[in-house]
């Protein structure tokens, strides 16, 4: 019994587990950061489509309705590559000779000097601003159905007291609306914790790659088989943990909303 317990003390502790548990960090703030962007992105894009000039509310409803479309993997693989390429392509024309480019046999970049290693938080923040373009375009949605679903009377209110139109956006109808779309919110931050899962196409360590790998049947040449494939105990653990945080998301979603209601919760209702 003791043989065992220091067994899988030893086991659970290791190098690869420790790095594993370090991992959930990066999902952590993955989540975080993609949600505060959400929120840029759906407010940016509500006010778009509220604004009264059309062209403002036509790149407002393109980026809802279009944004929303595209699949997470697509996105995922798209815009970081494409970033990436576009700041490699500007460092170019700066660092970048005729002979330099004359040499580079590659087909990209167009010389080594422009190249761009990009490591963990480079990518990591690729991946927030991923997260947040996609699903601030759900976001804008909720977010414009929230602004239009303020009373009237308060707005109208406002502007007969003089208040201009930025300040009877942002003094009184953005800060009337968070009661109406916290719940829409709230499912597009469980959106957002399910994609949370996609960091590992970044080359990002993630719980789910370490966790492919941990699980995968691992045989040493010294010892022979140290366990078969036991991928399905550690993505056991990610399920209990994707768990544990909608659980602990949804209370958090609860009291926030609580808060914002005081006073406005029954004509919400």
């Amino acid at each position: 019994m003791i043989d065992d317990i220091a067994f899988w003390l030893g086991y659970i502790t290791n190098g690869k587990h420790l790095s594993w548990y370090a991992s959930f960090q990066f999902t952590i703030f993955a989540a975080l950061a993609g949600g505060f962007f959400a929120i840029i992105f759906g407010l940016l894009g509500a006010t778009l489509k509220n604004s009264r000039f059309f062209p403002l509310r036509l790149i407002g409803t393109i980026y809802s309705s279009i944004v929303r479309g595209v699949p997470d993997v697509l996105f995922f693989l798209f815009f970081p590559l494409a970033f990436e390429q576009t700041v490699e392509w500007i460092v170019s024309t700066q660092v970048c000779s005729p002979e330099a480019i004359a040499a580079q046999t590659a087909a990209w970049p167009p010389c080594k000097e422009a190249n761009w290693f990009l490591g963990t938080p480079e990518y990591l923040m690729l991946a927030s601003v991923s997260l947040g373009l996609v699903y601030g375009a759900f976001a804008t949605n909720v977010i414009h159905g929230a602004m239009r679903a303020v009373p009237s009377g308060q707005l109208e209110a406002a502007r007969a007291y003089g208040f201009s139109a930025s300040q009877v956006l942002w003094r009184f109808q953005i800060r009337q609306m968070w009661v109406y779309a916290l719940p829409g919110l709230s499912n597009v931050w469980m959106l957002i914790i399910k994609a949370t899962s996609l960091l590992s196409l970044l080359q990002i360590a993630d719980i789910v790659l370490w966790a492919d790998r941990l699980g995968a049947p691992n045989f040493l040449p010294a010892v022979g088989l140290v366990h078969e494939d036991w991928r399905w105990r550690y993505y056991f653990v990610l399920f209990i943990f994707y768990i544990l945080v909608t659980l602990i998301s949804e209370k958090g979603f609860e009291a926030i909303m609580r808060r914002a209601g005081r006073g406005i919760l029954s004509e919400a209702r």
